[in-house]
């Protein structure tokens, strides 16, 4: 069983302050959860998870990590989960270490003031899809380590290097690439195909990007409309320009 004060341990780390003070957060899902051991980028802590599920999931596991494995009851797994209906694992990861994104050469993701851990969560899902390995946060972005994000990715997280940092700064570091801003005028996507360097910034679920940040940006492209909708989601507008940039 496990003890109220590990129970209220991982209860804690719903909360970006407790997941920063610790370093840690956590991962659930029979997928996300084995997704992220596989990817070697995060060093797993604990693995709590329904009898059976450890039994059978066992041998791959250890090929993995080789600490303790806490078998919990179906209510138990229910007091510490984020999610609304528990899915047989819970597992804590130490966050992986910062380092600095080359975007030389890539297409790079860039995102201003992404507050939705859904949204954030799926973009990241989106870039793994059309292999993008890198994604730049602006630092007033939802936090990546947020239970949702985490669950949205799907594991993808393990496969997208994604990094918070003061965006006008970088993007002016990186001016010597052109700058892509997703706005509701500017060049239709279908002209972008063949482009394979590039810094794609996708703007705020309701104010779009900055104007600090769009005076940075080289060109304003947009996803052209037939319909009477107003804009579209971020992570919907980020998966359309995926699928006609560099094709």
């Amino acid at each position: 069983m496990l003890s109220k004060a590990y129970t209220k341990y991982i209860q804690s780390l719903h909360h970006k302050k407790f997941r920063d003070a610790d370093n840690v957060f956590i991962a659930e899902g029979s997928k996300v959860v084995m997704d992220l051991l596989r990817s070697g980028i995060f060093s797993c802590q604990q693995i709590l998870g329904m009898q059976h599920w450890l039994q059978e999931n066992e041998p791959a596991i250890r090929k993995q990590y080789a600490g303790p494995l806490q078998v919990v009851e179906g209510f138990e797994l229910e007091k510490v989960s984020a999610l609304s209906t528990p899915n047989q694992v819970l597992a804590v990861f130490k966050k992986s270490t910062t380092t600095s994104i080359q975007a030389k050469g890539k297409i790079i993701l860039a995102l201003d003031t992404i507050q939705d851990p859904g949204n954030l969560g799926t973009i990241i899902r989106i870039a793994d899809w059309f292999g993008i390995q890198a994604i730049i946060c602006s630092e007033n972005c939802t936090d990546m380590y947020n239970p949702k994000v985490v669950q949205s990715t799907m594991g993808s997280l393990g496969r997208v290097a994604v990094t918070y940092t003061n965006l006008p700064a970088w993007l002016q570091k990186n001016s010597n690439i052109k700058i892509y801003a997703a706005a509701l005028a500017g060049k239709n996507i279908s002209q972008l195909k063949g482009v394979t360097e590039a810094i794609i910034v996708i703007g705020n679920e309701s104010k779009g990007i900055s104007y600090e940040v769009m005076e940075l940006c080289t060109e304003k492209i947009t996803i052209p409309k037939t319909g009477e909708a107003e804009s579209l989601n971020a992570a919907v507008a980020a998966g359309i320009i995926l699928s006609h940039i560099g094709q």
